[in-house]
C-alpha cells in the first residue's frame, strides 16, 4: 500500500485521541477524525510495518447512530469531534479508548484494580470558560476572519459565530471585533512574513457571567490606517465592546478589557506587555465553595462544571487513602493552586504546591489568601529542581502534569519519597500509559482509575489514577535511603 493510494472502508473503532481504525488485508489504517461506524474514503499518508495512516477525504456513509449536525462549523473547525453523536455515545467511546490504553499496562501488576465508569461533565454545551481565537482569513487573500483554525490547516481560519461549546456572548464579541477591525482595514499578523497587527482574541468567563476580553496584537503600530493612532483604535474598540453591554445584548458583564502585546513569532498567546483598557485584568470564579482569581494567563480548567467532578474524585481518593489529621501533601504542577486549596480545606497539615509558571504561583498565593487558607505554600520552579530543595517529607503526592506527562528525571525523585499514596491526574492518556510502568516497577500498584470527561464534544479526556505502594517495596526504599 503506497502513499497516495485511495481506499474506502468501515471504521471499526476510534483510538485516543481521534484516530478511526479501518481494517484492510494489509493491516490497520488510522484515519484522524473518522468516527466509529462510518464508511470513509481516505488517501494513504504512510504505510510501514503492517500499519498505516490515512487522510480523511470523504464520509461515504454515516454511522447508524449519527444525528444531524447541530453546529454550522462542524467538520470545518478543528475543535469538536463528536457533535453528531449523543453524549452517551461519546462517553462510551472515550471510556473504551482509556481502557485500551491502560488495561494492557496494568496486566503487569499482581493485584486487582477497579476501573470505575467514566464520569460525565454536568454540561456538554456552552461549557468552555476560556477561548483563544486567531485572526486570519478563511482563504488566501480573503476577508478578515476571527475564530478557530480550520481542520487540517495551519493558516485558514473559520469564523466561529455559532460555537456550541462556548457561551453565546462569544459570538457577539467575535462579530463586533471582526466588523470593527475589518472596517478600518487593519491587517492580521501573517505567520510566515511576521507582518501585521492583529493576532488573537482571548475571552475568559466565569459561571456568574464575569467576562475578561484580551486583544492580542503585535507592536507594529505602523499598521494603523492613516489618521488613526493605536490609542484611538483601542479606545474605539473598547467603546464597541462596552456598547454591547450597555445595550443589554450580552448575558454576562464585561469585567475587564485588556491589550496584550506579543512580538513572539510563535503562534500562541503570550505577553511582552499588558495594558488594561477598561475595568480589571482578572475575573473571579467559584469552584467547590472556594474563590479563584483568574488572570489572563492563569491555568484554570476550561470546564468549571467538569472540574468540580474531577477535583471531587481527587479529594475522594485522597480522603480514602490517608489521614486528614496532619502531615504534608505535595501538589506537583499545581497551576493556580486549585487542587492544593481544595485539599487544604479541612486538612490539618500543610499543602505545598510546585508550579513553574510564576504568574500562576502568584495567583495561587492570592487565591489562598482570598479563601482564608493559611496551610498552603506555593513554590515557583520546575518540579525537577524544586524536589531537590524541599525538606518536608510528604505523606501524599498529587501529580497533575502538563500534556507531556512527568519529566523522566523527576519520576525517580517522586518515587524516592516512598509515600504510601500517589494520585496521578492526567490530561493525556498516552502520557499516563507511558509513566505507569515506572511506578509499577518501583512497587506501586494502581488501586482505582477513573476517566473524567472534562472536554465534551472534543477528543480530549482526563483520567484520575490512585496508586498505592506495596509494603515490601516501601521497606526496600526505606532501607536503601537509610543506607
Amino acid at each position: 500500500m503506497k502513499k497516495g493510494t485511495q481506499i474506502t472502508g468501515a471504521v471499526e473503532r476510534m483510538d485516543y485521541p481521534n484516530k478511526g481504525i479501518i481494517r484492510t488485508e494489509e493491516g490497520p489504517v488510522k484515519v484522524a477524525c473518522a468516527l466509529p461506524g462510518q464508511t470513509v474514503r481516505c488517501s494513504i499518508k504512510k504505510f510501514r510495518s503492517g500499519s498505516g495512516e490515512g487522510i480523511l477525504r470523504e464520509v461515504v456513509k454515516k454511522a447508524a447512530d449519527e444525528t444531524e449536525v447541530p453546529c454550522p462549523h462542524y467538520g470545518k473547525c478543528g475543535g469538536c469531534l463528536y457533535q453528531t453523536f449523543t453524549y452517551a455515545k461519546e462517553l462510551e467511546i472515550k471510556e473504551g479508548q482509556v481502557r485500551r490504553l491502560i488495561e494492557p499496562v496494568l496486566e503487569a501488576q499482581s493485584s486487582s484494580y477497579e476501573f470505575e465508569p467514566i464520569l460525565a461533565s454536568p454540561v456538554y454545551g456552552g461549557y468552555r470558560n476560556k477561548m483563544e481565537y486567531s485572526f486570519g482569513d478563511e482563504y488566501k487573500d480573503g476577508p478578515l476572519a476571527l475564530g478557530m483554525h480550520r481542520r487540517g490547516s495551519m493558516y485558514d481560519i473559520e469564523t466561529v459565530v455559532s460555537c456550541n461549546i462556548a457561551d453565546a456572548d462569544n459570538s457577539l464579541i467575535i462579530r463586533e471585533t471582526v466588523d470593527f477591525f475589518a472596517g478600518l482595514n487593519i491587517r492580521y499578523y501573517h505567520k510566515i512574513t511576521h507582518i501585521g497587527y492583529l493576532r488573537h482574541l482571548l475571552v475568559r468567563r466565569t459561571r456568574t457571567g464575569e467576562i475578561l476580553i484580551g486583544l492580542v496584537t503585535s507592536s507594529q503600530t505602523e499598521m494603523m490606517p492613516v489618521g488613526h493612532s493605536e490609542e484611538d483604535i483601542l479606545s474605539g474598540y473598547t467603546g464597541v465592546l462596552r456598547k454591547l453591554e450597555d445595550e443589554g445584548k450580552l448575558n454576562g458583564s464585561i469585567h475587564g478589557i485588556i491589550h496584550i502585546v506579543n512580538d513572539s513569532v510563535a503562534d500562541a498567546v503570550k505577553a511582552d506587555k499588558v495594558d488594561v483598557l477598561y475595568g480589571e485584568d482578572f475575573i473571579t470564579e467559584e469552584l467547590l465553595g472556594l474563590k479563584f482569581k483568574i488572570t489572563p494567563f492563569s491555568f484554570f480548567q476550561t470546564n468549571t462544571y467538569g472540574a468540580e467532578v474531577l477535583y471531587s474524585k481527587v479529594r475522594e481518593y485522597a480522603v480514602s487513602s490517608c489521614s486528614t489529621d496532619g502531615g504534608t501533601i505535595y501538589d506537583l504542577y499545581s497551576g493556580t493552586g486549585t487542587i492544593a486549596q481544595i485539599m487544604a480545606g479541612g486538612f490539618k497539615g500543610e499543602v505545598i504546591g510546585v508550579e513553574i509558571v510564576e504568574e500562576a504561583v502568584s495567583a495561587a498565593c492570592d487565591n489562598a489568601r482570598l479563601n482564608g487558607l493559611d496551610n498552603c505554600k506555593f513554590i515557583a520552579g520546575d518540579v525537577l529542581n524544586v524536589l531537590d530543595e524541599l525538606s518536608e517529607k510528604p505523606d501524599l503526592i498529587i501529580i497533575d502534569p502538563p500534556r507531556d506527562g512527568i519529566h523522566p528525571k523527576a519520576l525517580p525523585k517522586i518515587i524516592g519519597y516512598g509515600v504510601d499514596t500517589i494520585i496521578y491526574v492526567s490530561c493525556k492518556t498516552t502520557s499516563l500509559a507511558r509513566d505507569l510502568p515506572v511506578f509499577l516497577e518501583a512497587g506501586y500498584e494502581v488501586k482505582k482509575i477513573c476517566p473524567v470527561d472534562q472536554f465534551p464534544r472534543t477528543g480530549n479526556i482526563e483520567v484520575c489514577c490512585l496508586l498505592e505502594q506495596l509494603k515490601s517495596a516501601k521497606e526496600h526504599i526505606e532501607i536503601t535511603i537509610d543506607a
